[in-house]
C-alpha cells in the first residue's frame, strides 16, 4: 500500500508542476466576441397581448400579460410567457425573434451555431482531458500493483532464506549434540578409563568375551 500511495503521490505532484498548470504573468488569450443580436422593429412585426395559462396565479390567468410576435416578411410566430411582467415578456419575445431570424438568415456564421459550436468544443476538451487523468491514474494504479507484488515476492523470498537458514543451525546444532553425547564406560570391572563411541561397543564387547574365556 506504502508503494501504491507513493507511485500516486509522484503521479500528483508532476501534474500539478506540469507547464499546463503554471502561472504566467502574460494576459490570457480572449474568445472572440459573439456577433450581434438581430434588432426587431416595431414595422416588422404585428404585436398581441394574451392572457396567459398554467401555473402563476390570477396575474396569469385573468390579465393580457403574454406576448405574441409574428414577423410580417417570414410569417414566424412567437410568444413569451417567461414572467408575469408584460414589459419583461415582449422584450424576451423580440429576443427570441430575433434569434430565430438570425439562424434563418445567417445558419453556421448565426449567434447561436457559434455558441453551440463554442460549447462542443469545451465539451470535447474536457472529455478529453478527463480521458487523459484517468489513463494516467490507471497506470499508477498498475504499476502500484506491480510495486506491491514485486514487494510480497521479495517477502517471500526472504523468509524462504530465514528458514533454510534455520534449518542449517538446527541441523549443525544437532550434529553438535550427537558427537558431543558421552559414551558409557564399557570396562564394567573398573579396568580402565577408555571410552567408546556406540558405533565401537559390538567389537569391544566381542573382544571382552574372548579375553574371558582365554583365562583358565
Amino acid at each position: 500500500m506504502l508503494a501504491r500511495w507513493a507511485v500516486l503521490r509522484a503521479v500528483a505532484l508532476k501534474d500539478a508542476c506540469s507547464p499546463s498548470r503554471s502561472f504566467c504573468a502574460t494576459a490570457p488569450v480572449l474568445e472572440k466576441a459573439l456577433p450581434p443580436r438581430r434588432k426587431i422593429t416595431d414595422n416588422e412585426v404585428t404585436e398581441t397581448f394574451l392572457r396567459g395559462t398554467g401555473p402563476g396565479g390570477q396575474k396569469i390567468n385573468k390579465t393580457s400579460c403574454a406576448v405574441q410576435l409574428k414577423h410580417l416578411a417570414t410569417g414566424i410566430v412567437v410568444k413569451s410567457q417567461h414572467t408575469r411582467s408584460r414589459e419583461q415578456n415582449r422584450k424576451f419575445a423580440r429576443q427570441l425573434l430575433g434569434e430565430k431570424l438570425d439562424e434563418l438568415e445567417k445558419g453556421g456564421e448565426s449567434r447561436n451555431a457559434i455558441k453551440a459550436e463554442r460549447a462542443r468544443v469545451k465539451k470535447a476538451s474536457a472529455n478529453k482531458k478527463t480521458k487523459r487523468k484517468y489513463k494516467k491514474l490507471g497506470q499508477a494504479k498498475a504499476a502500484g500493483e506491480n510495486a506491491e507484488s514485486f514487494a510480497r515476492e521479495e517477502g517471500a523470498g526472504d523468509v524462504y532464506e530465514t528458514d533454510s537458514m534455520n534449518e542449517a543451525l538446527s541441523f549443525t546444532e544437532d550434529d553438535i549434540e550427537t558427537k558431543e553425547r558421552p559414551v558409557k564406560d564399557l570396562d564394567s570391572n573398573g579396568g580402565g578409563d577408555e571410552r567408546s563411541t556406540p558405533n565401537d561397543l559390538p567389537l569391544r564387547s566381542s573382544q571382552s568375551s574372548r579375553s574371558t574365556d582365554a583365562i583358565p
